[in-house]
């Protein structure tokens, strides 16, 4: 990580893919807002911003600002799952 870079709550790298680690590179000055996700292999040049709830997958370059958050949807009449019902010792 960089110098004067800013990491907000919550955000993560993200750097095993289920077989080999890979490296996340943050530049200096970058700005990455809260619960955001970084995933490895990655590169963050300096002064890059990256937005709050973004999941990053590619290159951020110098000065960009990098926004990756799918636009809200609600589903009405959206039925939950049916909860398990305990079972019982015979």
């Amino acid at each position: 990580m960089g110098e004067g870079s800013n990491i907000g709550a919550g955000a993560v790298t993200c750097n095993y893919d289920g077989v080999d680690k890979h490296r996340t590179e943050i530049g200096d000055g970058v700005f990455v807002g809260t619960n955001a996700t970084l995933v490895a292999p990655l590169v963050v040049e300096d002064e890059a911003y990256i937005g709050a709830g973004s999941t990053i997958t590619t290159k951020v370059g110098r000065r960009d600002l990098a926004v990756g958050r799918s636009r809200q949807r609600n589903i009405r009449g959206w039925t939950p799952p049916a909860k398990r019902k305990p079972r019982t010792r015979e």
